[in-house]
Order: structure tokens, then C-alpha cells, then sequence
């Protein structure tokens, strides 16, 4: 049993050495000497090298048929961080007022943290040594690690929820006197107490929407009446447009402008912010105006100019052809993202760790099996296993170098602090930094006392709960330049930069109970 001395600086050790890292990344930015295109660099040399080398060296070791019953729990619990998270984002949109240009990416914001270099780094030097059991034990908690990796690619890219921080930018634009001046009717209504006489009133005034977009459909449906117009889509610079996002009904397409999304079969790109954080998507965002007028309206004036034999065709096969057309370049983009070299290393990795004679051309000692040696002793394809671990190991000082070149370059309004969303920013922080903690806590105690976790297995409850205390993914800057056209990312550093102060107050709390929970 560890005494408190020793549980805080246990805990404090790793954080040390994460911000004398980032602090090197933050120095050299701030010096001038690490451009934006040389951390961009760095960023896809630890995505598409250094991470899959590190996951294949460390899978593959790790898992076999007796704890690959571990993945289950593991992608409960990240799914499930991940939901709650949205939630509570959602939550404090309700309560607090936060800019139309940011109304999706806060989701984004509350139900996706940084599963990269932060966790890897701190878990590593945790399990590495007492109380844990070493390398043994090292091992094995980068092999979970990589489950949470592997839900949060499939989760933000396959399954398309990056596609809510291009939703941001469709529509006109609202001033943010505007979108205040609506929450404060929202709560004056709701306090007022005219809710216990018309509920459905008070429900009306929620979902109001602000002045500037109710003046753009007026002006639409006006366009709608007359019966001259001709209904005509224009677009360029995308021949084969994948499918159409679905926006929500609050929030109009602003007349002409969206973000396209294509798959580019002669250049595949995989997208990766100056962070070094794992941002994956084998995808290019392309944007593209569309120009959309109401679809004409058939008179009867109309149908005396048509010829009496005149029968229109039905629209079911082109309305089908769309549809295949659309569940075909989803599927596409499906794959392309699982095939991006962290993701598709993950997977490989798991495959050979789970067939015993796959797994022997690699690691020594697999029962049940009898592969031929090579002349040093060891197993004939084991060089690939420690060559994966040399270039590995540069994967999270690396990420770590570019996280804080990001947060470099993030710049924070001065003298407008007034004019920011603090309720919402501290609302984002409390409830993901210190609130989140307490719930994966009991989350996986829970889950532990009804058998879903291994109460004995220490290495996977720590990696689960340490899982719930991470701030937002800095993925999401890069995505937020992308999807913005003007490659900025300025609502986002001010709800990030917080969450990453309040981080190791809430990190060094949460490993030293861990420890104690634990052992």
C-alpha cells in the first residue's frame, strides 16, 4: 500500500515529464523555428510510422485468446465516454449561449478526447513500474490503449461524426447579440412560470430561431411562390458528390454554399493537424458552391403547352440510383478510413495475436505451437517486432512536440473576454475535466462489481478509468481549419486551452485515487 507521498508524486511524475515535452514543442513554436509546415511534417511522421509501429509492437505481444476478452469492456467503456460526453456538451449548449459557428463542434468538443499522445505517455510511465509489474504490464496497457484508439478513428471518420464540425459553417451567419438576446427570452419564459399554463408556448420560444436565419426562409419561400422559377442545380468542382449531410431542421443551408465530401482515387491524403495528435481520414474536403432555386411548380397553364401524350416518367429508379449511389461512397469512405495505417495496423495486429501460429513467427514462447527458429534462437520474423519498437518509441514524445506547437499557434481574443462564452467554456471544462472523472470512475466500478471488468486484471480498470479524465482532442483544431475556409479555429481555443489547464489538477487527483482504488 502506497502512502500519500507516494501516490502524489507517482502521479506527478509522468505530468511532468508530458509538460516538459509540450513545452519544448510550445518554446521552438513560439522561437519561430517549428513552421506550421514542418509540424505538419512531424504529425504525419508519427501517424503513418511511428503509432503503427508502436500499436503492432505492443498488440501483438500483449493479447492472446485468454485476455482478448478485454476488448469487449474496453470498447463499452469508450463507446460510453463517448455518449456521455456528447450529452453533457449538449447539456451546456442548452444552458448557455455558444456562437453559431460553433452550435455542432461543441459535441465534437464534449464527446471526444485526446486518446493519443496524452494517455499513452502518462499510462506507459505508470504501468512501467511500482506498483504495476513492469514492461509486463507496459505492454499490456498500450494494447488496451489501442482499442480506445480504434473506436475513437472509427467513431470520429467512418461513421462520419466529423461531419458535424462542417455542418458549423452551413448557413448564414448570426451575431452573437443575436443568439443572447434569444437564450435570455429562452430563460426569462422558462423562470417566469408561464410554462405551468402553455407548455407548448414555452416549448415554441426553445426552439425559436434567431431573426437572421428566419429572414432567409422568408425570402426562400417567397422565391418558392413564383410560378416562373426553374428549378436548376449548379455545381463544381465535384462531379460525383458524396452523400448530402443532414442538417438540423433549426439551422437552414445557407443559399449556395456547403462543404462537399470525395474520395480522390489518384490521391489519398491522410488529414493530420500540426498537433500530432491522431487525427486519421483518408478524405479531402473540397469546398464547392452549390447554387439551389426552387424546383419548378407545374400549372395548369403548363399543361396545355405539354402534348396530351405527354407522361411523366417516375422518378423511383433515379431516386434508388441516388440512394445506392450514396450508401456506395459511404461505404467507400468506410473503408478508406479503416485502411489508414494506424487503424489497419490495430486491426492486423489483433488478427495475428489471436492465430497461435501467426502469432509464433513473432514472439517466442506461444504455446500449442513449433515454428523453426532463426540462427539467433529467437523466432524467424521477431526483428520486425523490435524494429516496430525503435520507431515506436518516437511516436509519443513526437505527438507530444507537436501538441504543443498547436497550442502554440491557438490565439485567444485579447481585450474581448467579455465577448466570449464563458458560461458555455466553463461549463465544457468542469464537466468534461472534473465531472467526467467522477462518473468513469463509477462507471467502471460498476461494470467491475457485476463482472463486465476483470476485477484482477488492475492494468485494464486503470486504463479505463484514467480514459475518462482527457481533455478535448486537439483532432478537432485541425478539422475546424479544414471545414472553417478560412483556416482558422478561433471559438475552439478558447473552450480548448482551459480543459488543458484544469487537466493536470483533475489527472494527478484521478491517478493517485486510481492507485489507491487498485492496490
Amino acid at each position: 500500500m502506497l502512502s500519500v507521498g507516494q501516490l502524489i508524486w507517482v502521479s506527478c511524475r509522468p505530468l511532468i515529464r508530458l509538460v516538459l515535452c509540450v513545452g519544448c514543442g510550445f518554446a521552438i513554436t513560439k522561437a519561430d523555428i517549428f513552421p506550421a509546415v514542418a509540424a505538419r511534417g512531424a504529425g504525419q511522421i508519427m501517424l503513418n510510422i511511428a503509432l503503427p509501429c508502436l500499436m503492432a509492437s505492443k498488440v501483438i505481444p500483449a493479447f492472446d485468446s485468454s485476455n482478448i476478452k478485454a476488448l469487449g469492456p474496453l470498447v463499452l467503456v469508450a463507446l460510453s465516454y463517448e455518449i456521455i460526453g456528447i450529452a453533457m456538451a449538449w447539456i451546456v449548449q442548452q444552458i448557455f449561449w455558444v456562437p453559431h459557428r460553433f452550435r455542432f463542434g461543441i459535441l465534437v468538443a464534449g464527446g471526444w478526447g485526446n486518446y493519443g499522445d496524452i494517455p499513452t505517455n502518462v499510462i506507459m510511465f505508470i504501468t512501467g513500474a511500482a506498483p504495476f509489474n513492469g514492461t509486463s504490464d507496459q505492454t499490456l496497457s498500450v494494447a488496451y490503449i489501442s482499442a480506445f484508439l480504434l473506436v475513437f478513428f472509427i467513431t470520429l471518420f467512418p461513421l462520419g461524426a466529423h461531419r458535424w464540425i462542417a455542418m458549423d459553417y452551413v448557413g448564414p451567419e448570426v451575431e452573437d447579440d443575436e443568439i443572447r438576446k434569444t437564450q435570455k427570452l429562452r430563460w426569462k419564459a422558462f423562470f417566469s412560470g408561464k410554462w405551468l399554463r402553455d407548455v407548448t408556448n414555452v416549448v415554441n420560444l426553445w426552439g425559436q430561431r434567431p431573426k437572421a436565419i428566419l429572414e432567409v426562409e422568408r425570402e426562400e419561400m417567397g422565391n418558392i411562390e413564383s410560378p416562373t422559377a426553374k428549378g436548376t442545380i449548379q455545381s463544381t468542382g465535384n462531379d460525383n458528390p458524396a452523400p448530402p449531410l443532414r442538417f438540423s431542421p433549426r439551422h437552414k443551408i445557407d443559399q449556395g454554399k456547403c462543404v462537399s465530401f470525395h474520395l480522390d482515387d489518384t490521391a489519398t491524403e491522410t488529414a493530420i493537424s500540426p498537433t500530432g495528435s491522431f487525427e486519421v481520414g483518408t478524405f479531402r474536403a473540397t469546398p464547392s458552391v452549390v447554387t439551389v432555386t426552387p424546383i419548378e411548380i407545374v400549372s395548369s397553364a403548363k399543361d396545355e403547352i405539354l402534348p396530351k401524350s405527354f407522361v411523366p416518367k417516375p422518378r423511383t429508379s433515379s431516386v434508388k440510383r441516388r440512394l445506392l449511389r450514396a450508401v456506395n461512397m459511404a461505404f467507400m469512405f468506410f473503408r478508406s478510413s479503416l485502411e489508414s495505417p494506424a487503424s489497419l495496423s490495430i486491426i492486423v495486429s489483433f488478427i495475428i495475436s489471436l492465430v497461435p501460429p501467426l502469432k509464433a513467427l513473432f514472439v517466442p514462447g506461444v504455446p500449442g505451437t513449433h515454428i523453426p527458429s532463426a540462427p539467433d534462437g529467437l523466432p524467424p520474423l521477431s526483428f520486425l517486432i523490435d524494429t516496430a519498437s525503435f520507431i515506436g518509441a518516437a511516436s509519443v514524445p513526437l505527438g507530444l512536440i507537436c501538441l504543443g506547437s498547436a497550442l502554440a499557434r491557438l490565439k485567444l481574443p485579447s481585450g474581448q473576454w467579455n465577448k466570449l462564452p464563458l458560461g458555455a467554456i466553463g461549463g465544457l471544462a468542469v464537466g468534461k475535466i472534473l465531472i467526467m472523472p467522477v462518473l468513469g470512475v463509477l462507471i467502471c466500478q460498476g461494470l467491475a462489481n457485476v463482472g463486465v471488468i476483470d476485477k484482477g486484471d488492475k492494468v485494464l480498470r486503470f486504463v479505463c478509468i484514467f480514459f475518462s479524465c482527457l481533455p478535448t482532442a486537439t483532432t478537432q483544431v485541425f478539422l475546424t481549419q479544414v471545414y472553417s475556409g478560412t483556416g482558422t479555429a478561433e471559438h475552439l481555443s478558447a473552450f480548448l486551452i482551459p480543459q488543458y489547464i484544469l487537466m493536470f489538477i483533475s489527472m494527478t487527483a484521478l491517478t493517485a485515487y486510481s492507485l489507491q482504488l487498485l492496490f
